[in-house]
């Protein structure tokens, strides 16, 4: 007989507490194998294929394409040990704990443990524990021993004050918010909004983010609405709304938190490149893989932290300290068609300049293709952000939080420049350094920048640190 078993949306790790249906990649009725792909999801991280750890026949699915899911919410349903002849037609009710249990270790060899890294679906592995939100709970009347009789119908007036107590009770319940999100806690506690108040449409009453926007709504209705009372005139269109979420929903949050907790500054110089074009061609012309401007510029900020490690750190804002680094973890700014994203090179300080070209390009290739995974986008302690192809000369980058620097470079273009005591044309780029204030001052961020321009012009520089 056939078990039927319910495929929750996993823990996708990284801090991550919920994700966007993007495609479905099975009909209900279809028949799926131990590990494979069944719907197609993104993260604030990343794109991820999410495999199924049942082989069987999908019953239901849960949740249209668009729709935005927490972690734990169901996906879909399994019948395990049925043919796509004598599937069910509708998922039914989830079992009870114990039936689970029992189903779960009758149909053991139907599925695989393995789900996401950090996820499994055999075996009580050790893993974080979630609490299961509960749905707010409305107060019903109970009989105890100061009830003094049934309850009875009272005129609009008897008793006003305590049927406004019991009503105030209802709309605002005590006990635990079912939210999990930390975005969505921290959007209600910017806003001013009592989660208590918020009626979830999640499972098991979940508040989602839709949900806090929705009620934000309602409660700024009454201040537009009143305007609107009188005949409008010369009216501007509401124009296009697009959400944010996904990609560039995270993005907005972390630049967001970047402008509100770092006191960021920067400085810039102008350098003469042409030694460094120089250098690289000579070492292109000598055969062998082919070494990429990002890539000497990679070894080129890694030397310089060296010299200069209060740039890679960062700031514990609970204990008032801050963290100096032990490794280079070199994010560098990419843009996709699914927009800006920093993937990292990790122990840039350890690469050769050919090793950084193949990362570089292997990172770049699964941007494009939006198949970076969220570990592929985590953990940078420095960002090198080459906003010359896009054809300026020069930026104020924001920090990307929690990192305490961000080296920038613009284009390179022939300028006329003092060469030895005459005028020429040089190739000549711009230089630019935003640093967190906190964790040093302008000297030592000047002197960061000062290095790394002399190695620029002088590329030779970096033999003495080798």
């Amino acid at each position: 007989m056939a078990q039927v078993l319910e495929f929750k949306l996993p823990d996708l790790g990284e801090g991550l507490t919920e994700a966007e249906i993007v495609r479905w990649l099975v009909n209900v009725g279809d028949v799926v194998a131990i590990d494979q792909p069944v719907v197609e999801v993104e993260t604030a991280k990343a794109m991820v294929e999410v495999p199924c750890p049942y082989g069987g026949v999908v019953t239901a699915r849960f949740g249209e394409e668009g729709t935005e899911l927490p972690v734990g919410a169901p996906l879909l349903t399994v019948a395990v040990g049925a043919s796509a002849g004598t599937a069910p037609a509708a998922a039914p009710a989830p079992a009870p704990a114990a039936e689970a249990a029992e189903a779960a270790s009758a149909v053991s060899s139907e599925y695989s443990g393995n789900v996401l890294v950090g996820y499994g679906t055999a075996g009580p592995a050790a893993r974080r524990r979630r609490i299961r939100p509960q749905s707010p709970a409305v107060a019903h009347p109970t009989p105890n021993a100061t009830t003094a009789g049934p309850p009875t119908t009272a005129g609009p007036l008897a008793g006003a004050g305590t049927v406004a107590a019991a009503a105030a009770a209802v709309a605002v319940p005590e006990g635990p918010v079912a939210v999990i999100s930390p975005l969505v806690r921290k959007l209600a506690r910017d806003r001013g909004l009592d989660l208590r108040e918020v009626r979830g449409s999640g499972p098991e009453g979940l508040i989602l983010r839709a949900d806090v926007e929705r009620a934000l709504a309602a409660r700024e209705t009454p201040a537009v609405a009143a305007p609107a009372a009188a005949p409008a005139t010369g009216t501007a269109p509401a124009g296009e709304r697009i959400p944010l979420r996904g990609v560039r929903g995270a993005v907005a949050d972390k630049l967001s938190r970047s402008r509100t907790e770092i006191p960021d500054a920067t400085c810039w110089v102008d350098a003469d490149a042409t030694e460094l074009m120089a250098a690289r061609a000579a070492m292109n012309a000598a055969g062998g893989p082919k070494i990429s401007l990002l890539a000497l510029l990679a070894r080129i900020c890694v030397h310089a932290l060296a010299r200069f490690p209060e740039l890679n750190s960062t700031v514990d804002t609970a204990a008032r300290e801050i963290v100096r680094l032990p490794g280079v973890h070199l994010g560098f700014a990419a843009q996709t068609p699914r927009g800006l994203v920093v993937p990292v090179v990790r122990d840039a300080g350890t690469r050769t300049a050919e090793s950084l070209t193949e990362e570089f390009a292997r990172l770049t290739e699964s941007a494009r293709q939006g198949t970076l995974t969220p570990a592929d986008l985590t953990g940078g302690t420095f960002t090198l952000n080459n906003y010359g192809v896009f054809g300026v000369d020069g930026s104020t980058p924001i920090i990307n939080h929690p990192e305490a620097a961000m080296l920038g470079v613009g284009r390179i273009i022939p300028k006329p420049w003092v060469h030895q005591g005459e005028l020429a044309v040089r190739q000549v780029v711009q230089l630019s350094l935003t640093f967190d204030h906190r964790v040093c001052d302008g000297g030592t961020a000047g002197g960061f920048l000062r290095y790394v321009a002399d190695c620029v012009e002088q590329p030779a520089v970096l033999l003495r640190t080798v």
